[in-house]
């Protein structure tokens, strides 16, 4: 396995790579807790570093919920990091709070200058599904149609076309009868990481939840990376897909950032069997493309770790194929 620690529990990761070295950070709760759905709700971030996405030195926290009364004082969970042109790096996190019962999600955002000792800007919280676009989102806690209140895992990324960036985020969007077919990405302009304006999702459909999105190009394609469960197609996608639905990885494509996004008509990218790797990430590594996620199994079967990278490939048409080996499903 790749990225473990004995006594404590891994699940969502992200990575940056500062020169030769690989920085991963990752969602971590305590073993000790007894039962892994627990996990969410006991977290903090960890770090460790690498130069082939397969030994890791482990550093210990780097980041965690706010101590006293705050906006994120409930739970710090999945984001990204990226370097501005000054060689600062940006953690841009998901935080909710104890007063809300940790069922409203915000986008947070704290800097560093060595990826492991971070300050929040400001009180840390950098959006909020607010302003003339707001109505664009499934903004309250709706209760008996999904469980929380959508507003987490933000991905950021230089802006192709100008100086600026874009985020991208796991949302939901309003007035559509069916649960699962709600689901959206969430999408976010800012000139200079600090302030930022919510726009309209780049998606919406398909799924319940579109989690833990990850935006990138390959050959002149982009792809928005996400994962989402079994349990949480629309009836649409059930009817429209020819294979069973599948819990894990799966990708839409576009000729731009922007979109517009498309689900492909190629096979679910890395779900369930032989293996369930879920939150996965595609990273540029030493030698090639290749997808990292934690072993997943649910309540009963629940891994914790990382497994360890495999190769990935781009097909016929575009598409997107995981090469399996025997070590990464073991």
């Amino acid at each position: 396995m790749t990225l473990s620690i004995n006594d404590k529990w891994i699940w969502d990761s992200w990575y940056a790579k500062d020169g030769e070295t690989y920085h991963g950070f990752f969602l971590q709760a305590d073993k000790a807790l007894g039962d892994p759905d627990l996990r969410h709700f006991n977290v903090s971030q960890g770090h460790a570093t690498s130069t082939d996405l397969v030994n890791w030195t482990h550093l210990g926290t780097m980041f965690a919920p706010a101590a006293g009364p705050a906006w994120d004082d409930s739970t710090t969970w999945t984001g990204s990091v990226i370097q501005d042109g000054e060689g600062l790096w940006h953690l841009f996190y998901t935080g909710t709070s104890k007063a809300e019962a940790s069922m409203y999600q915000r986008i947070g955002h704290a800097t560093s200058r060595d990826l492991h000792s971070w300050v929040r800007v400001g009180d840390g919280l950098c959006l909020d599904l607010t302003g003339p676009t707001a109505e664009c989102y499934e903004a309250e806690h709706m209760v008996g149609h999904w469980h929380d209140r959508a507003m987490r895992d933000p991905w950021v990324m230089r802006d192709p076309d100008s100086d600026g960036w874009l985020m991208y985020f796991t949302a939901r969007a309003p007035g559509i009868p069916e649960a699962n077919a709600g689901g959206a990405i969430g999408f976010a302009t800012s000139p200079d990481l600090i302030t930022w304006t919510l726009r309209p999702p780049v998606f919406t459909g398909g799924y319940g939840q579109l989690e833990v999105p990850q935006v990138f190009e390959v050959n002149g394609t982009w792809y928005c990376l996400f994962c989402t469960a079994a349990n949480q197609w629309s009836e649409q996608t059930r009817r429209t897909n020819p294979q069973k639905p599948l819990t894990g990885n799966h990708y839409l494509m576009a000729d731009h950032p922007r979109g517009p996004w498309r689900v492909p008509a190629g096979p679910f990218l890395d779900g369930d069997e032989p293996c369930r790797r879920y939150a996965a990430r595609i990273v540029d590594g030493p030698n090639g493309l290749v997808i990292l996620g934690f072993a997943d199994g649910g309540k009963d079967q629940f891994g914790g770790y990382v497994m360890d990278p495999e190769p990935v490939v781009v097909g016929e048409g575009g598409l997107l194929q995981v090469m399996r080996s025997a070590l990464a499903a073991e």
